[in-house]
């Protein structure tokens, strides 16, 4: 596949073609034995240590780019290849390997009155398009995802991040053509013209799914725009509530890590809620904690009663996120009070409670309506590898198909297999 930038006036034949392509590997790998999926993927992630060099040349490249277009350090960090995001791309295929293939698993199967056997089977989606901005490990994830379920994957990744994609794929085709499957199974828009991004959504002939990964003008354009079904997140404003029961030493450790460990993931904590009756207990000692690692704190005038260094919060702050090191900080009335905040600015994403009381734990956990819930737990754990999963074409909070990290077994469907024996319907 040649993958060199085309001209904006070429985009609609760019992608008929990649259409064209996808549609004819789609039967082989819809077919396609474990064995030769996880021979694929096995040798993708031998080519990846193998060709490290070769990656983090691509990378600097785009890192060059983007320092000398004033990118944001946060956006940058995004961006970046090294050593150990390398190492954790080629890991991510080999965890993929040692998954359950989902395709052909019998979800349930019934006999009726008649005669009739009836079971549900799981088969992939088809042609399942990625629209993604800045992170290069998602080539490596969703491609790697959509090989093992099955479906043909067509990557359209951010201008920011085209040279270090293009390395990736270049190694994922290499290595589906030393397990003999078409190379077009995985496939990259060879442009960053974004005239391709509306021909993709307006593909109904042969795209099946669209799965959009980045900032909320992205997602709006493709929700707005696409024709094609879209599995999507939007903002993740993932909220920590420090209740009353909380361990403090628990609470100020936990809160540090959901917001600074990394703080350009979607599952970063953008809000701390502390319950009015922990404030005096528990809000300085996690707040000292968050402005020793240099996060700046926007809290209510309760919170800046008791520390002088946190600015004055807004109502634009309930709904930001931020993807930088600053947290926005409420009071709230108890659990009532965390829940209510939650549902009215959350973006039902990841949500979690820092308690010993475990009843406490229970209504939080049975009432916030968020794809993920957790108890005593960072946030930062919102992530297709630590559900084991392998890894994740994306965090979905739609309602519909799948919740929460998405994998293997959601990116298949079923079909309904009827045995009889000359079943006749009277």
């Amino acid at each position: 596949m040649n993958v060199q930038t085309k001209p904006a006036e070429d985009a609609v034949a760019i992608v008929a073609e990649l259409g064209r392509r996808a549609k004819g590997a789609a039967v082989a790998l819809r077919t396609a034995g474990t064995e030769a999926k996880n021979r694929a993927l096995a040798e993708a992630a031998r080519l990846i240590r193998g060709e490290k060099a070769a990656i983090l040349a691509a990378n600097a490249k785009d890192i060059a780019a983007a320092q000398a277009a004033g990118m944001t350090a946060t956006l940058q960090d995004r961006l970046l290849l090294n050593d150990a995001r390398v190492e954790a791309m080629a890991k991510g295929l080999d965890d993929i390997v040692a998954l359950p293939d989902p395709v052909g698993a019998k979800i349930e199967e019934w006999t009726r009155p008649n005669g009739l056997v009836i079971s549900r089977v799981r088969v992939p989606i088809g042609i399942i398009g990625v629209i993604y901005e800045a992170r290069p490990n998602v080539t490596a994830d969703a491609g790697a995802l959509c090989i093992k379920s099955g479906n043909v994957v067509v990557l359209r990744g951010g201008s920011d991040s085209f040279h270090s994609s293009r390395a990736i794929v270049e190694l994922l085709r290499r290595a589906l053509a030393t397990a003999g499957l078409p190379e077009d199974c995985v496939q990259l828009v060879p442009t960053t013209d974004r005239a391709a991004v509306g021909e993709m959504l307006r593909a109904m002939d042969w795209l099946d799914l669209i799965v959009p990964r980045g900032g909320r003008s992205l997602i709006d354009r493709v929700t707005e725009e696409s024709r094609v079904p879209v599995l999507r997140h939007y903002d993740g404003i993932c909220h920590v509530y420090v209740d009353r029961d909380a361990d403090v030493a628990m609470a100020r450790d936990l809160v540090a890590n959901a917001k600074m460990r990394r703080v350009s993931v979607c599952g970063a904590a953008e809000t701390l809620l502390i319950d009015r009756a922990a404030l005096d207990t528990h809000l300085m000692p996690v707040l000292a904690k968050l402005h020793e690692l240099e996060c700046e704190v926007r809290g209510d005038a309760d919170v800046r009663k008791r520390d002088p260094k946190a600015l004055p919060a807004t109502e634009k702050d309930w709904r930001t996120e931020y993807l930088a090191p600053v947290i926005s900080v409420a009071t709230v009335a108890g659990v009532d009070g965390a829940i209510r905040h939650i549902a009215t600015y959350g973006s039902q994403h990841t949500e979690t409670i820092v308690t010993d009381n475990e009843a406490t734990a229970a209504r939080f956990l049975g009432e916030v309506d968020s794809a993920i819930v957790m108890h005593n737990a960072s946030t930062q754990f919102a992530d297709g590898a630590e559900f084991g999963l392998g890894a994740e074409i994306g965090i979905s909070t739609n309602r519909m198909h799948a919740r929460g990290p998405v994998g293997l077994v959601e990116l298949t469907t079923y079909k309904n297999i009827v045995r009889g024996k000359g079943t006749l319907r009277p």
